[in-house]
């Protein structure tokens, strides 16, 4: 009888997974006496041919290794990392043993002091049975962290009225400014579901059911009516950081799905951003042609880091619109041979000698130096030059056949090689794109938790919002503080402008 207990079912998935990798061994091998036989028969000379289905096997085994067996992530062990992209060291150390981080200092959050004190019973001494008496300033001391559950209140303001003797003047106390003329609900209330649902993702209908069970009734819709309202005061502010972003000399520019959501299914839309280290922009799209590129960076002169796709390329040639350069992604080739590796083991190398680059990077940004553009253009001049060389030898050494993974992946990268070699020149172009894959994140975890947008106007609430709270991040300010007092400004001044970088400046 099989045991099919919770500890063996593991196990029985390795085995039979072992089964498995044997069948297809033995099927490779049978395909490939076919193969020759037929080839035989025809009179044809199949060494090619017989070749590429060979790799096609192989590659195909190889992934199924890598499924069944391998890691799920591209982190490799006793890896060097920069940023999101992962590199390999040439010298791996030993792991040392976890010891914790002890207690984190929370120097943020409000400190209570709460006094315990003997009952009256228990202050008497056990030795002599004399009373107990106070130690002056004397305790023993812990802190714990409590949690104070989030409540709801009507704030109920009573506008003072005053008037003359004469009869002739009344008066009335200013209040606070509204959201909306009339409405209910404050700044801070709808900047609570703003950053609920764009900075922690969580859908319209999620937040319906944890404020009734704080105490508060509402709808969906009323929480959209909120949103939609900050999104009207704040657009100035999201097309002014549209306009700071096209300002910097070197930006990257990215590209996900965003979904469209309609009765009956789903439009594939694109959610496009770029990206600053003060700031970042998004627009949502219908497409993710040269012409919705063209949109989002208008007449942008300087450099875009960006991945291969040919939109950007293409968009880099046009002659009717000022040029901008291209400077290509050293993580996305890295990603290519990657996913070779399984099936060409070779590929290690190339693997190994990109996370030297991104060893020096970071050797680069931690180094206290007063001059860090000239200490970056010097060990990109000294030591990254020969590590690109290098690489560039050995692609151009391989011989694959061009169908195979591993020659896929070095056309990808001898194709982009211009941009690949661009940071080399100058030290303000990074040699990946993580930034702005980085700036992702945010919309690839909403989609993932509300799916998409049920509208056009969705689309425009959700870039306006991902836009500003993002930015806020990047500038070291709170996404709720910074929404709620640029929302406040636009009040009191309509059309007012409140950048990120500007406030926490301020």
């Amino acid at each position: 009888m099989i045991d099919l207990t919770t500890e063996s079912r593991p196990e029985i998935l390795r085995q039979v997974a072992l089964l498995q990798q044997r069948e297809i061994e033995k099927l490779q091998a049978r395909i490939t006496e076919l193969l020759a036989e037929r080839a035989r028969g025809r009179g044809e000379d199949s060494a090619v041919a017989l070749q590429i289905e060979l790799l096609r096997l192989q590659e195909q085994l190889a992934h199924a290794r890598q499924q069944m067996f391998g890691r799920s992530s591209e982190r490799r062990s006793g890896a060097q990392t920069s940023d999101a992209a992962e590199t390999s060291e040439t010298e791996q150390t030993p792991k040392q043993p976890r010891t914790g981080h002890g207690p984190r200092a929370q120097a943020a959050l409000p400190l209570v002091e709460t006094v315990h004190t003997l009952d009256v019973p228990d202050q008497i001494c056990t030795a002599c049975g004399g009373a107990l008496t106070e130690m002056a300033d004397q305790f023993e001391e812990s802190d714990e962290v409590d949690v104070v559950e989030r409540s709801f209140r009507i704030v109920r303001h009573k506008r003072q009225k005053y008037r003359c003797a004469c009869g002739g003047c009344i008066d009335t106390a200013l209040g606070p400014p509204k959201l909306i003329p009339g409405g209910r609900y404050s700044i801070d209330f709808a900047v609570a579901v703003a950053v609920a649902k764009f900075v922690d993702h969580l859908p319209l209908a999620r937040q319906v059911r944890q404020m009734a069970r704080a105490g508060l009734t509402i709808d969906t819709q009323t929480l959209w009516d909120q949103l939609q309202a900050l999104h009207r005061h704040l657009v100035p502010t999201y097309e002014a950081i549209h306009a700071q972003v096209l300002t910097s000399p070197v930006l990257g520019a990215d590209e996900t799905v965003w979904r469209l959501l309609e009765k009956g299914g789903s439009k594939r839309w694109y959610a496009w951003s770029i990206t600053t280290p003060e700031a970042v922009f998004y627009r949502v799209d219908p497409s993710r042609s040269a012409e919705a590129a063209r949109s989002l960076l208008c007449d942008y002169r300087g450099v875009v880091v960006c991945d291969g796709y040919s939109a950007y390329q293409t968009l880099a040639k046009a002659k009717d619109r000022p040029r901008f350069t291209l400077a290509h992604c050293w993580a996305h080739v890295r990603r290519k041979f990657v996913e070779a590796e399984p099936a060409y083991p070779q590929a290690e190398q190339v693997i190994t000698l990109i996370g030297e680059l991104f060893k020096l990077e970071a050797e680069a940004r931690e180094a206290e130096v007063a001059d860090r553009r000239a200490q970056i253009r010097s060990l990109r001049e000294q030591k990254s030059r020969p590590l690109v060389e290098a690489i560039e030898a050995w692609l151009r050494a391989q011989v694959v056949l061009p169908q195979s993974a591993l020659g896929k992946a070095i056309a990808y990268t001898l194709e982009l090689w211009p941009g690949l070699t661009r940071f080399l020149e100058n030290p303000d172009i990074p040699p990946h794109n993580n930034d702005a894959e980085r700036g992702m994140r945010s919309v690839v975890l909403g989609r993932k938790n509300h799916y998409g947008s049920k509208s056009l106007r969705g689309t425009q609430v959700a870039a306006l919002f991902y836009s500003l709270a993002e930015s806020a991040k990047l500038a070291g300010l709170e996404p709720a503080a910074y929404l709620a007092e640029a929302t406040r400004r636009a009040i009191e001044n309509p059309g007012t402008v409140t950048l990120p970088r500007e406030l926490a400046r301020s």
